[in-house]
């Protein structure tokens, strides 16, 4: 490590998505950026900082901030969390004079619709998870405009294997779909593999590092958008549709010309053999 490496503060680190980005990056990213990862107590290779218990430690957030921290599902007052732990994250990155902060939002934030979603469209989540993250999204913002620092939030799409689709498989059962009327492979979303996720993750941070002017809003996946039962299909799973479920959302999908502005993604990496690959490389 170089003395002019900075960290990037990866909040939540324990998590699906942090374990994933754990598996892949090295002890210093491209452009210097030394990860450091964070957890509830200190461990052997582990930053322990309570989140919403303790001040953040000296120096941890004087880099880049990349909160994943948040509560997936749960009661009213558990989802309200994702909120307390973003603002903590802000927080801490201003007191400590990080050059800008990434806050983990979610595709969810969006409601249905036919075309492919943009960051400036408006949000209409359809349950309480996305509601809960718009609520984040929103406080996160307003602390931005109020003289806070760089601030990127990032809605991420489906993540191949980290989902409930590929991630809840379970030996010898066989996945019955939601049908999507007119979509013969069943509801079709916009997916990420965990490989990819982690390049674009590393690249959008080291670019924070360089000063580099980013959105506030950036939604984050692969393209096409590919339908569920071609996933399962590359993934060689027995599955067949269910009963008719009048809550199926049949599409979302993201538009990602911001993210392409920014990061190069790998030639494929939308196309569901390769998101599996991904999701089982990490896996082995």
């Amino acid at each position: 490590m170089t003395a002019e490496a900075l960290p990037l503060l990866i909040l939540g680190g324990t998590g699906r998505i942090g374990r994933a980005l754990r598996r892949q990056w090295p002890e210093v990213l491209p452009g210097g950026l030394r990860p450091v990862w964070q957890a509830r107590h200190a461990t052997p290779g582990w930053l322990g900082w309570d989140i919403l218990a303790e001040p953040c430690p000296d120096g941890a957030a004087r880099g880049v901030v990349l909160c994943l921290a948040g509560v997936i599902s749960g009661t009213a007052e558990e989802l309200a969390l994702n909120e307390a732990l973003a603002l903590a994250a802000c927080r801490a990155a201003a007191e400590q004079g990080a050059r800008h902060v990434f806050l983990a939002s979610s595709a969810a934030v969006y409601g249905p619709a036919p075309g492919a979603l943009r960051e400036k469209d408006m949000p209409a989540p359809p349950g309480p998870y996305g509601e809960a993250k718009l609520v984040m999204e929103r406080a996160a913002l307003g602390w931005r405009q109020q003289g806070g620092l760089g601030l990127t939030i990032l809605r991420i799409g489906n993540i191949a294997g980290l989902d409930a689709l590929l991630g809840g498989l379970r030996p010898g059962q066989p996945v019955r779909l939601d049908p999507a009327a007119g979509q013969v492979g069943g509801p079709v979303r916009s997916y990420i593999g965990p490989v990819t996720l982690g390049r674009v993750l590393a690249r959008l941070a080291g670019l924070a590092a360089e000063g580099a002017v980013l959105p506030p809003v950036l939604n984050v996946a692969a393209t096409p958008a590919v339908s569920m039962a071609a996933l399962l299909d590359a993934a060689g799973v027995d599955w067949g549709f269910g009963d008719e479920n009048p809550a199926v959302i049949p599409r979302v999908e993201l538009d990602t010309e911001l993210l392409q502005g920014l990061v190069d993604l790998p030639s494929g990496a939308g196309q569901p053999v390769v998101m599996v690959a991904e999701w089982r490389g990490l896996k082995a």
